[in-house]
């Protein structure tokens, strides 16, 4: 396995460097440093700004214990292009309809794992335009195609 060297810079005393729970976990979990309840959404900030590799892409994901708590993140995935330095943030929907109630429930709270990044390599890409392309099995069968 090569080891990917990533920078990465504390932007508060209490941030925590993402890490991976467990052998062979894809993702690394992200914890909240501060938290900030908006009429429309509800920002965890993280303390950390990282500098991606070039050719790479940080993604990042909610951890699957989003699935106990009332959230749901705003762009299902975050984008981290290599040329971005600035904190990284998660912004969730808050999914109960009153959105005038001042203290939100069930949500996460500082010091809470509140989402998790992967980098990966990315090809740079060229489109070509053709009159045609390549016919598969599948071929431009779509949502529910499989059956299942």
């Amino acid at each position: 396995m090569t080891l990917l060297k990533v920078k990465i810079k504390k932007l508060h005393s209490n941030s925590v460097i993402p890490k991976y729970s467990y052998v062979g976990d894809a993702g690394m979990d992200v914890t909240c440093t501060e938290v900030f309840i908006h009429k429309d959404y509800i920002e965890y900030k993280t303390g950390l700004s990282i500098e991606i590799p070039e050719n790479f892409v940080g993604l990042l994901f909610p951890r699957s214990s989003v699935s106990k708590k009332d959230l749901l993140l705003c762009n299902s995935v975050g984008v981290l292009d290599s040329n971005f330095r600035g904190e990284i943030c998660f912004r969730f929907k808050h999914t109960e309809s009153d959105v005038i109630i001042k203290t939100f429930k069930n949500i996460y709270e500082i010091g809470d794992r509140v989402g998790q990044i992967i980098i990966l390599p990315i090809p740079s890409i060229e489109f070509e335009e053709v009159e045609e392309l390549n016919e598969t099995e599948r071929n431009t069968g779509g949502f529910g195609s499989t059956g299942l």
